[in-house]
């Protein structure tokens, strides 16, 4: 990924952990998102249900829209509200891509040990920041999501903790430019140090630490019980402002589900 539009270096992790566990407006926010992801995670059922039968059975003849299965449950207007409302946005936020304020947000659930995330980093989604990220429609918001085993774990603490050095993208594009047979020691403790260090990770005394830490874990799993409230149970999974699109579907897939999000954020 490109390093131009990466975000601004974040605050250190002890600076904050600690504003975030001694503020009262911080635990606030935090039963705001707590709030937020419970009503996502009913609107996203339906949602996600009829996104699943079109993908498993093309020669459907049902017929049956996005919406109309929404409505089943609560109204569409109120359900795209609350899934939009999972962007954070964080202009600081080392996992995330493109501006704060773009109209379109992907966020992406993903495992760096799942093959098909691999081949949507490689071959999707560097169209997808010279297509729309570059030019200020889309932000892209990474969402940890291990579901491989230890060393998924792992290269997701690594990945954090890289990113707290603001080489989070570089030390993805190292983790996916070469497909690693799953548990075998590519994302051993001395394998993700390489990485990182190959993603110019200034500091690697610090990144151990960091990828040690209370705070990285807290991070991984924040963003794995986002994941599950929602429904999510495989990877790559990706929301497009209120739109789910499951698997690394090809280029034109994103494409339109980009578009139609702009248009409709307009």
């Amino acid at each position: 990924m490109p390093s131009s539009a990466s975000p601004a270096s974040p605050a250190s992790p002890s600076s904050s952990s600690s504003s975030s566990s001694s503020s009262p407006s911080a635990a606030r926010v935090r039963r705001r998102r707590r709030r937020t992801v419970a009503a996502a995670a009913a609107a996203l059922t339906a949602v996600v249900a009829t996104v699943l039968a079109f993908t498993l059975d093309d020669t459907s003849s049902g017929g049956a829209s996005r919406d109309a299965a929404a409505t089943e449950t609560t109204g569409p207007d109120a359900q795209a509200d609350a899934l939009r409302a999972l962007a954070r946005r964080d202009a600081d936020d080392p996992l995330a891509v493109g501006r704060a304020d773009a109209p379109v947000v992907m966020i992406e659930y993903s495992d760096f040990q799942c093959p098909y995330c691999g081949k949507f980093a490689r071959d999707t989604e560097p169209e997808l920041i010279r297509s729309y990220v570059d030019k200020g429609l889309l932000r892209i918001e990474w969402r940890n999501f291990p579901i491989f085993g230890e060393e998924s774990e792992q290269a997701a603490r690594a990945a954090w903790a890289a990113g707290q050095q603001d080489r989070f993208w570089e030390f993805h594009d190292q983790a996916y430019g070469t497909t690693h047979k799953r548990n075998s020691g590519a994302f051993a403790a001395d394998k993700v140090t390489g990485m990182a260090r190959a993603a110019g990770v200034k500091d690697l005394d610090r990144f151990r630490k960091d990828m040690a830490s209370d705070e990285a874990a807290e991070a991984v799993r924040r963003d794995q019980e986002e994941g599950y409230s929602l429904g999510v149970s495989s990877t790559p999974a990706f929301l497009v402002n209120d739109v789910p699109v499951l698997g690394a579907q090809p280029v034109d897939t994103f494409r339109q589900a980009i578009e139609a999000a702009a248009k409709d954020a307009r």
